[in-house]
């Protein structure tokens, strides 16, 4: 009898649903569709677009930073925001939205200041938190908001 978890993965290139046994995550699972990966270790880059079907449609947790390039704490953030996505992709997807070219996004969630942390899942919102986190205090959060 064969146990596996099978979990549905939004492919950042494409936004095809792809369907991942959860123990295959740390493989470099492909897209059945356009054979990107799945899951690179780097955050994706949302839009107004594509940011509905990237959070709505994963089982992952979907980390979001809100942010925008005028923004000195966004800028200082940005690295170990991509360095936690790095570590740990295999557990969440992490995007990032840059609230001035995607105001509608920014709107929607009534994003007030920057750099902004939420996490979804399933489609619903599980966390939010205002402002940059030194990386320990950001692993922690993550790990308390996401189980």
């Amino acid at each position: 009898m064969n146990n596996t978890t099978i979990i549905q993965v939004v492919c950042p290139t494409c936004l095809t649903l792809n369907r991942v046994p959860e123990n295959k995550l740390g493989d470099a699972p492909k897209c059945g569709k356009c054979k990107n990966a799945l899951i690179s270790g780097q955050p994706v880059l949302a839009n107004d677009q594509n940011f509905s079907r990237l959070f709505g449609k994963n089982d992952l947790p979907v980390v979001v930073d809100f942010w925008a390039p005028w923004c000195g704490p966004c800028k200082g953030f940005a690295p170990t925001f991509s360095s936690v996505a790095s570590e740990m992709a295999s557990r969440a997807i992490f995007v990032k939205l840059d609230t001035e070219e995607n105001p509608q996004t920014a709107a929607q969630f009534q994003i007030r200041s920057i750099p902004t942390l939420m996490i979804f899942h399933q489609g619903k919102e599980v966390a939010r938190l205002s402002g940059a986190l030194p990386k320990p205090q950001f692993v922690q959060w993550l790990q308390q908001n996401m189980g």
